[in-house]
């Protein structure tokens, strides 16, 4: 059977107008329960393909007869959204993910709480006052980081417990990773606690994909050492930073220090507003939404997004105690920080809330424009007629045009529109 044979009417048309960027596809039957969630790196020609193959598989064949609503959600890049994926199968447990997914962590990088502190791969988070960076899509990125960071900066990875009245004691020997130059010496008081954590503040900038920063100090060094006619420690220097430079194995990461937090932004149009709603647990996105609110009187965007504000919130049972907004909005909430963030971590999902309300408003239009042609029209007339100070709605559009062969055969066209 050939799906395109089938009426899918309204589908057809969110097919047409889905981007094509990363993100996932949310798929809903008639009682409006989500049956399928699934990811692409390209959206329309992902989602178009289950209405313009043939399908062999009968899962798949009635998973698309079920289908009569479509959402998505844009990311940053394909690794986002496989994570995305993840968590919204977990949490939603669609009927036609059940046997194709399985319940596993993804692994992070841990950067241990503790003196001399290790950088390990784990795919448990401890609440212990380590530092967590990740989730991952695959233990292969975790080894090439991990291996980059260990040509950079040698820290130990030895289980000691090491602190400087054990040190002083001369409790531990170095071992081979000493020998061989993995490792300072720590635990012999051979690398000082000041000069190793130097080296544990560049790691979190790398972790965190703020490589500029480090390129930039780890140049400076190098020129200090280049002054001094140290040519040596400056040419270890330059090796490191053709290390970072050539390092191209690096995505959007988000600590897991960002935990519990609702992301809301803002789009509108003539008629309605859009709020667009993420919600953050542990680093990552496990749920969406945007809401339609349409516009009766002259209300601000401040006004109308603090309405959405509440009104997401009530509908979900929201209990963060911090939301992220573009702007500054007239509303309290009793023990939630209302944050506008600027720089880092914050303002990338912030930036990301406002592509997908972009991207819904967009989409709402078009789907508009192709059920209600005249409408469109309308519009269009309104446009030419504001734009070109008329009293009344043009009726009759005429558009002439000159030209010639090098000043000779001249002619004219005349195209009249009503």
């Amino acid at each position: 059977m050939t799906v395109e044979k089938q009426d899918f009417g309204i589908l057809k048309d969110i097919v047409s107008n889905l981007p094509e960027l990363p993100g996932v596809y949310l798929y809903y039957n008639s009682e409006g329960k989500i049956i399928y969630v699934g990811k692409a790196k390209n959206l329309r020609k992902r989602v178009s393909s289950y209405f313009t193959k043939v399908h062999d598989n009968r899962k798949t064949l009635f998973l698309v007869r079920n289908i009569v609503n479509i959402e998505h959600i844009v990311v940053d890049t394909e690794e986002d959204a496989l994570l995305l994926e993840n968590n919204l199968i977990k949490k939603y447990q669609p009927r036609y993910n059940v046997l194709l997914k399985d319940d596993k962590s993804f692994p992070w990088i841990c950067i241990k709480n503790e003196p001399f502190p290790r950088v390990l791969f784990t795919r448990n988070i401890i609440r212990d006052g380590s530092q967590y960076f990740g989730p991952y899509t695959s233990t292969q990125m975790v080894r090439t980081i991990l291996d980059v960071i260990k040509r950079l900066y040698p820290i130990r990875n030895c289980n000691f417990k090491l602190n400087s009245r054990d040190i002083s004691r001369n409790k531990f020997n170095i071992c081979l990773e000493y020998q061989i130059g993995n490792c300072k010496g720590p635990c012999e008081a051979l690398q000082t606690e000041e000069e190793y954590y130097e080296g544990i503040v560049q790691i979190k900038e790398i972790l965190k994909g703020n490589l500029t920063s480090v390129v930039t100090h780890l140049n400076k060094k190098m020129g200090q050492f280049a002054a001094e006619y140290k040519f040596e420690e400056a040419e270890l220097y330059r090796k490191k930073i053709l290390i970072l430079e050539n390092y191209k194995s690096k995505s959007t990461i988000v600590s897991s220090s960002i935990t519990n937090l609702d992301v809301f932004t803002f789009d509108e149009d003539d008629n309605y507003g859009y709020v667009n709603f993420l919600r953050i647990v542990n680093g990552a996105i496990i749920q969406a939404y945007t809401l339609e609110i349409k516009k009766r009187l002259e209300e601000s965007k401040e006004e109308l997004l603090a309405i959405g504000i509440i009104e997401i919130r009530q509908k979900f049972l929201l209990i963060s105690r911090e939301i992220l907004v573009p702007f500054s909005i007239d509303v309290v909430l009793k023990y939630v920080k209302i944050t506008i963030p600027h720089i880092g971590d914050k303002r990338k999902l912030l930036e990301l809330s406002e592509r997908n309300v972009r991207f819904y408003k967009l989409e709402k239009n078009r789907q508009l424009s192709l059920k209600s042609p005249q409408e469109r029209t309308n519009r269009i007339l309104e446009k030419i007629k504001t734009d070109l100070r008329l009293t009344q709605l043009p009726h009759r559009i005429e558009c002439f045009d000159n030209s010639n062969t090098q000043g000779h055969q001249p002619v004219a066209a005349c195209v009249s529109v009503y």
